[in-house]
């Protein structure tokens, strides 16, 4: 395993999906069994130094040679479940949506041009062998998109502050079945209450990617590197997910004002956080 930084690298938060071992093809299960039992699995804290590692060269890699063969496990009534890193897929997806985040001389600088279209191009060659490839894991940066909360209610909340050398740690967890219950759920009530909006749109999208796994996977939101930059008073009375569904509950009820003031505790709670994105 490829020597890292120590250093924590905040901002990043993450919706992931793991799926029982009975979901993968041999040979890929047996690897993944394998993993399972090792006791030197690497974190996300791993992943995100060694992507920063591989864009100091020059010129950078903006997406890994090879992918990962490292996963994210937990275990749930007996089942071993895994979440692949896939790291390599989400980097050339990720690079895709750069340009909505930077203005191009930025971009230009920060990744040349003919890096940018050499990895466009190792991407277009591999996906028309991998149609139908797609990440376990979505991430966000500086916040955690509204649509995610709506997979969660605030009873799979865990929250833990942390001991001394150990970071706080929020995250969320459901069963596959729930979250596909509350993306339906949610889209009747936001269709019923406005013609269209980003959050219905993110939430098609949502729905439309949890419905490739399978049906016994478990979904989690963690707030991943993120903790790091929060004060801990605000970590710890973060509902945000109890607000998003209040939010909802109220508009199927017609209540205008109940969802206005849900809405207006989220925004409230995350202009901190686009405010520390700006802040030099």
């Amino acid at each position: 395993m490829p020597k890292v930084s120590s250093v924590t690298v905040p901002y990043a938060t993450y919706l992931r999906v793991y799926e029982p071992l009975a979901a993968f093809p041999e040979p890929e299960r047996g690897h993944w069994a394998r993993y399972a039992r090792r006791s030197d699995r690497p974190s996300y804290q791993d992943e995100l130094r060694r992507s920063l590692a591989d864009l100091a060269p020059t010129p950078p890699v903006p997406v890994p040679v090879h992918e990962s063969d490292d996963a994210f496990v937990l275990e749930a009534d007996g089942v071993v479940c895994v979440c692949p890193w896939r790291t390599r897929l989400r980097g050339w997806q990720a690079l895709g949506e750069l340009a909505e985040d930077f203005p191009l001389p930025v971009l230009d600088a920060l990744l040349p041009p003919v890096v940018r279209h050499q990895a466009t191009r190792d991407y277009e060659r591999w996906l028309s062998g991998h149609p139908d490839a797609r990440p376990w894991i979505r991430t966000a940066t500086w916040h955690v998109p509204i649509n995610w909360f709506v997979l969660f209610e605030d009873g799979e909340r865990e929250y833990g502050k942390g001991s001394a050398g150990e970071a706080p740690v929020l995250r969320y967890r459901t069963p596959m079945v729930q979250a596909r219950r509350r993306v339906a759920r949610g889209l009747r009530a936001l269709r019923d209450a406005m013609e269209e909006s980003l959050l219905i749109d993110g939430l098609v999208d949502v729905g439309r990617w949890l419905e490739e796994f399978h049906p016994r996977s478990l979904v989690e939101l963690d707030y991943g590197g993120l903790v790091h930059a929060l004060p801990a008073g605000s970590l710890e009375g973060d509902h945000s997910a109890a607000d998003v569904a209040e939010g909802i509950g109220a508009l199927r009820r017609g209540d205008e004002e109940g969802a206005g003031a849900a809405y207006g505790r989220l925004v409230e709670r995350w202009r901190a956080v686009r405010d520390l994105r700006s802040a030099n």
